[in-house]
């Protein structure tokens, strides 16, 4: 963005709490409950992770990124909101929102490959179990999450720098509760094709492709699953992969509402609940979902409290095995 546009727009509003008129203070407290609610509980898990052996293998190691993830995932838009929620006031300047947007990008494709990669590692410890540990040894992992990082900023990179070049001719108000390329577009006064084009490709390349490869290695397991002789052996290999097959459908079903969805018959009331459930809530369900039924970081958590006495288990060669 040249000189000149840079001075048309310095700050955006946003318009997606201001049909709250009434309860502000509820949605404020609602707000600041979920980020500390996701804040403390993927910290304990990042915490377990770490200090506790018997959690350090590839499927932990993953975890450990996810669980990092979605506080930043978090911390990039909910801040912000409380802040303006205080000061009642909806907007946020020009290079703030530039940001925001990088990373706010970065984190949902981080994700998306992440999930992806995380998908592999069930895949490995289910259908190939001997080989586990030789496949997705620590260098392997360091390998594929440090992939996974770097392409999603890259592909962030690319769409906020795309963005800068933007013209807003004064228009300033933003359909949204946060800083995303769709609405930033929408009012945009110059050409935004190759913006259009940048997000296609990359609904493609971060989106669609991780969706499908996650969809390959859940059909080799359910596969692997059905060759299993024993109900008690088919619910242990199935336990291991059952709650990054829910993160996984929540975050992509919607990560596809959020981005890909018509824009006709949407109000804004509709787009503020899809933002918020897509970008906000489910950072706080991931460490619920993963620790709820799973005897591994349940096991961490008793050990970590000091009660031995009611965890006698022994370290298994399948992490994650129920």
């Amino acid at each position: 963005m040249d000189g000149a546009n840079q001075t048309q727009v310095t700050e955006f509003v946003f318009l997606g709490f201001s049909h709250v008129l009434q309860g502000q203070a509820f949605v404020f407290l609602a707000f600041l409950t979920i980020y500390l609610i996701t804040l403390l509980g993927n910290c304990l898990i990042l915490t377990l992770i770490v200090l506790d052996p018997q959690l350090h293998s590839p499927m932990y190691f993953f975890l450990g990124h996810l669980s990092f993830l979605d506080m930043s995932y978090s911390s990039v838009t909910v801040p912000k909101i409380l802040v303006n929620f205080v000061r009642q006031r909806e907007t946020i300047s020009y290079w703030e929102c530039m940001a925001q947007m990088f990373f706010l990008m970065s984190c949902a494709g981080a994700e998306a490959s992440l999930l992806t990669v995380m998908a592999y590692d069930r895949y490995t410890a289910i259908c190939k179990p001997l080989h586990y540990t030789e496949i997705l040894s620590r260098g392997v992992c360091i390998s594929l999450a440090t992939v996974s990082w770097l392409w999603a900023i890259l592909a962030s990179a690319i769409h906020t720098s795309l963005a800068t070049d933007v013209s807003f001719c004064g228009a300033n108000q933003i359909h949204h509760i946060f800083c995303d390329v769709p609405p930033l577009l929408k009012i945009a006064c110059s050409d935004t094709y190759i913006n259009e084009m940048a997000l296609h490709t990359a609904s493609v390349f971060v989106g669609l492709i991780p969706f499908l490869l996650v969809l390959i290695s859940y059909t080799y397991i359910l596969l692997a699953i059905l060759r299993i002789r024993s109900d008690t052996g088919r619910r242990k290999a199935f336990a291991t992969c059952a709650a990054h097959l829910v993160v996984v459908i929540i975050y992509f079903g919607m990560g596809n509402l959020n981005y890909n969805r018509p824009s006709a018959g949407y109000s804004l009331e509709v787009d503020t609940l899809i933002s918020a459930l897509y970008c906000i809530l489910t950072p706080m369900l991931n460490p619920f979902i993963y620790s709820l039924r799973n005897q591994d970081v349940k096991g961490a958590l008793r050990r970590a409290l000091g009660w031995h006495e009611k965890d006698n288990a022994s370290p298994r060669t399948q992490p994650g095995v129920d």
